[in-house]
């Protein structure tokens, strides 16, 4: 299907070159009825692999992931025969996040977090505690683009719980691997919660990762920097994140944070946090050769869309002329909350029931960016593709 939606800002004409479907869940049995929480991965021949969450429901007891490969820089998909095993050390399990990274080529890493479902009476969130089902970090080699999995190894995390996959995972010219993740807290944990975003470095190509490296965190916990999203911005061990951020004591989502830092051998260090002029939650960022920032951008304040927002300065000003409106939603799930005054534990729920959401963006040839979203009704969500002539 072909767009012609076009924006014109300090820059050339950004415009939709085509758009369609990666995974088409209206014809699938009731346990693949909801495909969501999307990822990209481009390899070096050409290829692109999306992954995706897929279940009854979102975050449902039965959640596995999927993958699919396009050959034709997102034209046409074809499903990898490829299935994962959701229980891990004997306890049934569910996976959600899955994020890919190509190593060397024909050898791919995947990333997933499971959450423990023995009890498959527990929802994703306890509105009591504000804690998360437990949950482990799981990776998996593949040596032939995809088409198989080895065995999961457990990503190890110490000292921190409640944590959950944010974000693509890359690697550098040097081989290092980086995963980002956030940690928050558990399902029983009566303590107070407390939030923030982390990667982990692989500095021998994926076969071993160092330990947590902090990226964010609000030192009184007034803010969380959610769903993380990193990219590459074509210096050495430098990362450009966007962050869905949410004021607890304000009860309301901010706009979207920005942060560059160096990866170094003793840590993280770069600059402070700063808010973006971006309206929005998940924001997945893409940083042009030609210096621009690109940032692909879920807002639910009404009406619903997906933007591509485009920007000189890291998203500091961009104005609404500088963004092309590539998605607009009916949501139909029945929410609770608004976008002024949200009530922390009715907001996690509502997220469970969100149709549309979880953008990823990648770099295709001669000026182009393919996208990748999922959106649809409450109990069948598809995955959709854009490419985007920017």
């Amino acid at each position: 299907m072909r767009g012609d939606e076009a924006i014109h800002g300090n820059h050339a004409a950004v415009h939709i070159e085509a758009r369609g479907i990666v995974f088409d869940s209206r014809a699938r049995p009731a346990a693949e009825r909801v495909a969501c929480f999307t990822s990209l991965c481009r390899l070096g021949d050409g290829a692109v692999i999306c992954g995706f969450q897929l279940g009854s429901g979102k975050h449902a007891p039965d959640s596995t992931i999927r993958l699919c490969r396009s050959r034709d820089e997102g034209g046409t998909w074809d499903e990898l025969p490829a299935r994962f095993s959701t229980a891990y050390a004997g306890v049934a399990g569910s996976l959600a996040a899955p994020e890919l990274v190509e190593v060397e080529p024909r050898r791919l890493l995947l990333f997933a977090t499971w959450f423990d479902r023995s009890d498959p009476e527990r929802p994703l969130f306890d509105p009591v505690t504000e804690g998360i089902l437990r949950s482990k970090q799981l990776w998996a080699v593949s040596h032939d683009e995809g088409r198989s999995w080895s065995d999961w190894t457990e990503l190890a995390t110490p000292g921190l719980t409640g944590c959950a996959t944010t974000g693509p995972a890359f690697a550098w010219p040097d081989g290092s691997v980086v995963y980002a993740f956030e940690s928050f807290k558990e399902f029983d944990d009566p303590r107070p919660a407390r939030h923030a975003a982390w990667v982990v470095v692989s500095r021998d190509g994926g076969h071993s990762f160092g330990e947590p490296l902090l990226v964010a965190q609000h030192p009184q916990q007034q803010v969380y920097y959610w769903d993380q999203r990193l990219c590459a911005t074509g210096r050495h061990a430098e990362l450009f994140a966007l962050f869905w951020t949410h004021d607890r004591a304000k009860r309301r989502d901010l706009c979207v944070h920005s942060r560059r830092v160096v990866i170094t051998s003793n840590g993280v260090v770069g600059g402070a946090i700063q808010e973006t002029s971006i309206p929005g939650q998940i924001a997945a960022p893409l940083v042009l050769d030609d210096g621009r920032t690109l940032a692909f951008v879920v807002d639910r304040r009404g009406p619903c869309t997906l933007k591509l927002w485009s920007s000189r300065d890291g998203g500091c000003t961009c104005l609404e002329g500088d963004c092309l409106t590539v998605y607009t939603h009916d949501e139909r799930a029945a929410l609770s909350q608004g976008v002024e005054n949200i009530d922390f534990a009715q907001y996690w729920e509502d997220m469970g029931k969100w149709s549309f959401g979880h953008p990823a963006i990648r770099a295709l040839p001669d000026g182009r960016v393919l996208l990748v979203y999922y959106a649809g009704s409450p109990g069948c969500l598809s995955v959709h593709w854009a490419q985007v002539r920017v």
